[in-house]
């Protein structure tokens, strides 16, 4: 029977590549040079759409009558995994950082570990991973987790409490071993929604309570064995954390943004939505909970700001 030929291992890790930088941030690191290194060149027409969208976002942050919003956006192509949206954070009126700045978790490459940072809505719109095209979700919780929310928020001791000590960008949601930024952020839903006082163990109580309440993370599928023995090429990429059952059928529990979202209205479906995307011709606003998709066409009813 004749063998099956070596794939090369360059295309199987080009996807890996960009979940890696999921909640990466600019700056130099010894161990990772080939992803850290790679902050985009982003030309001024590019720069001046961008920052026209971030305004557009800004808007719809200020026409929502909220003080907090759970805020993600898409910029990577995690297609291959299913994915628009890859990196969620909390948007806070009242920010100590700024107005409406996210607060969010990173991963800090000059130093090695994951750090919380407080970033602008423009900032945040041009760490998109490319300038033609972008999208970006708004989610106004209902009235009572709002105030919970943007307590538990601005809480520098719970923040903290809750911040992991090793990144993984696709770590598992129910493990404490590592943590990306959106499991943080579910974590911190939980400890404020819960009105929990975490105590000593404030990441494991936060999950059992995610879990009690039916929190489902993923499944992010892995299109083949051959992506998932790939993973472990990759700096900070972990397959030791999630259960064999789990990789085996290649359905990792990860915490998403899509995940978040289809939590948060579970629990309150009169939280509103917001999501804004761009081309180099247009922004596209649409409220209510349909999907704009990857494409950003504009349907009956959404908003069209024209960009020429």
């Amino acid at each position: 029977m004749p063998r099956r030929p070596a794939q090369p291992l360059a295309p199987l890790l080009a996807p890996l590549l960009s979940l890696v930088l999921l909640c990466a941030s600019a700056g130099a690191s010894a161990g990772l040079p080939a992803f850290c290194e790679s902050a985009n060149e982003i030309g001024a027409a590019d720069q001046d759409r961008v920052l026209r969208f971030a305004g557009a976002v800004r808007n719809e942050l200020e026409r929502s009558g909220a003080r907090v919003a759970l805020v993600a956006r898409a910029g990577l192509d995690l297609s291959r995994f299913g994915l628009l949206y890859s990196h969620a954070g909390v948007a806070l009126r009242d920010n100590p950082g700024g107005p409406w700045a996210v607060r969010q978790l990173y991963y800090a490459c000059d130093e090695g570990r994951p750090r919380l940072f407080d970033q602008g809505i423009a900032g945040f719109a041009l760490a998109a991973d490319t300038p033609a095209r972008g999208h970006v979700s708004l989610l106004f919780p209902a009235d009572e987790d709002s105030v919970l929310l943007e307590q538990a928020a601005l809480d520098k001791r719970l923040a903290l409490a809750l911040l992991g000590g090793s990144y993984s960008a696709n770590a598992y949601a129910y493990g404490t071993r590592y943590q990306n930024c959106n499991q943080w952020l579910a974590e911190l839903l939980a400890s404020a929604w819960g009105r929990l006082e975490g105590g000593d163990a404030p990441r494991e109580t936060a999950q059992a309570w995610l879990r009690e309440q039916g929190y489902v993370a993923g499944p992010v599928r892995v299109p083949s064995h051959w992506l998932m023995f790939a993973g472990r090429f990759v700096p900070l990429v972990h397959l030791d954390d999630h259960p064999d059952a789990d990789t085996g059928a290649l359905a990792l529990h990860v915490s998403v943004p899509d995940a978040i979202e289809t939590f948060v209205r579970g629990r309150a479906p009169q939280a509103r939505r917001v999501e804004l995307c761009h081309t180099r011709e247009h922004i596209v606003v649409r409220r209510g909970w349909e999907p704009l998709g990857a494409a950003c066409e504009a349907a009956p009813g959404d908003e069209v700001i024209a960009l020429e």
